[in-house]
């Protein structure tokens, strides 16, 4: 099924934030995206296999290991910023600690990763949709879906 905007307030009713694949370089879209949940004052956890603190505006932030690390990983919604072959892991592991909610940034999956997505998550934002050129992107579409989920 298509994300839509129902499944994009949906994502963001969410009361945590996990970003995998942040980056601690500012020209990269794990650092782009990492630092726009900081920046709409959302608690947001960055998920790095080098658990190297990300800094945003002159503050670190602690990352994590993996999504098994998060305090809470049932409640909350997990954007991922990573190759097709790692966002599949990455589903996988989301899926065995409960995760309802994925927001799967362009360039991030191909067709068998979509469809396990799909398959397997209650709340699916990624694919054709969205107003940017390039589909669903939490850069041009999340400020709609928090406006949706009351939380703007």
């Amino acid at each position: 099924m298509a994300a839509t905007d129902a499944t994009l307030r949906a994502f963001f009713q969410s009361p945590k934030f996990a970003v995998v694949g942040a980056s601690t370089n500012p020209e990269k879209f794990g650092f782009k995206v990492f630092r726009w949940y900081i920046n709409h004052s959302l608690p947001v956890t960055p998920i790095n296999p080098t658990a190297a603190p990300i800094p945003v505006d002159g503050k670190e932030y602690p990352a994590v290991t993996s999504l098994s690390a998060l305090d809470s990983p049932a409640d909350t919604s997990v954007s991922i910023i990573t190759p097709p072959h790692v966002t599949r892991k990455t589903l996988e592991e989301a899926k065995g600690l409960g995760i309802q909610a994925v927001f799967l940034q362009p360039g991030t999956f191909d067709d068998a990763v979509l469809e396990y997505a799909r398959t397997n998550f209650q709340t699916v934002v990624a694919g054709d949709g969205g107003h940017g050129s390039q589909g669903w992107c939490v850069l041009v579409d999340g400020e709609r879906g928090l406006r949706e989920a009351g939380k703007l």
